[in-house]
């Protein structure tokens, strides 16, 4: 069937067509306003029903909006009389469920010789209440894309400083690289609210872990931590992984490893501690001399980042690292 032409039978009459456009405009939540050339009311469609006790015929948009609202429109419509140049404006509406926002569309009409002023009213409350939480988002992302950057920019520099090779940076930086894409992974899946630590640490420990038959060892409760704790716990525990795949327990496929979180006390408040217990039955080697940059992550980097509290230990058989995390960095959501 061809839309273009006209159906067979008998024309719409013109109140049928009148009918038709009024049910179109109500399904269609939207109003017609005319005003004549001195900026009087003479029609309204479809006003909305807050708005509909305010309408005067011959009454103006002071009646119909308030003073501060109709005394700009009438301002703006006043130049649109005089150019013929189209406008747009909006306001806000005070009602029983909150504050509703109008667009309105105005245009003169009549040609060289002015009739009025037609006003097409939508609501835009969704629209703009939707696009207020989009801004909010994007700056929020933006906050949290430079804070990313930021800690990049220091895993790169503070890597290139302790490596003497460009294939030793890049493997340590790559490395480093990948566990901060883990943790941000589970904090994006997420929607921003963070990462449950077991989750956390077995994001971390995959990688390197001998055997996939056998339990990752961690124990204890499985807080949820805020974002920030996560990405820093896992830098933390990246390095000490990385350590013990190399030099220690994992290296030699032992499972002489526990990561255990428990509830505890920082400066008289709420607060867990993650505790790293490794022990080796061989002579070993690490990468946590003074001055490095694995040591400087646990014992500085970490703790300051989340204001927590850090004690990382090195025997001959055995390494520990104990993390105390505040409550502002953490809930306790399920235990397990």
């Amino acid at each position: 069937m061809s839309t273009t032409e006209p159906l067979s039978g008998a024309p719409l009459s013109f109140e049928g067509k009148a009918a038709m456009m009024e049910r179109a405009l109500g399904s269609a939540g939207i109003s017609i306003l005319f005003q004549d050339t001195t900026l009087a009311i003479r029609y309204a469609e479809n006003l909305p029903d807050h708005l509909k006790p305010s309408l005067i015929i011959g009454g103006t948009d002071l009646h119909l909006f308030g003073e501060k609202d109709g005394s700009h429109l009438l301002q703006l419509k006043r130049g649109v009389m005089e150019s013929g140049k189209p406008a747009s404006a909006e306001v806000e509406l005070p009602t029983g469920d909150g504050v509703r926002i109008y667009e309105l569309k105005i245009e003169r009409i009549g040609g060289r010789k002015p009739q009025g002023l037609l006003s097409v009213i939508s609501e835009v409350t969704e629209t703009r209440h939707r696009e207020k939480v989009l801004k909010s988002l994007l700056r929020e992302l933006s906050h949290r894309s430079k804070n990313l950057l930021a800690i990049i920019q220091g895993i790169a520099t503070q890597t290139a400083r302790h490596t003497l090779s460009i294939d030793n940076f890049l493997i340590k930086f790559r490395g480093r690289l990948q566990s901060l894409s883990n943790s941000q992974d589970l904090i994006t899946d997420s929607s921003w609210r963070g990462a449950y630590l077991f989750e956390l640490a077995e994001k971390q420990f995959a990688p390197y872990w001998p055997d996939a038959g056998v339990p990752m060892p961690i124990y204890g409760i499985n807080a949820h931590l805020t974002p920030n704790a996560a990405v820093h716990l896992g830098l933390a525990l990246h390095e000490l992984i990385v350590n013990s795949a190399s030099h220690g327990a994992i290296s030699a496929g032992a499972t002489s490893i526990t990561l255990n979180c428990k509830e505890a006390e920082l400066d008289g408040k709420k607060a867990i501690e993650v505790t790293w217990s490794e022990r080796f039955y061989f002579p070993a080697d690490h990468e946590f001399e003074d001055n490095s940059f694995s040591r400087t992550v646990l014992e500085r980097v970490v703790p300051s980042s989340m204001n927590g509290r850090a004690d990382f230990s090195i025997g001959d058989d055995s390494i520990g690292y104990r993390l105390t995390i505040p409550e502002t960095e953490y809930e306790i959501l399920r235990r397990r």
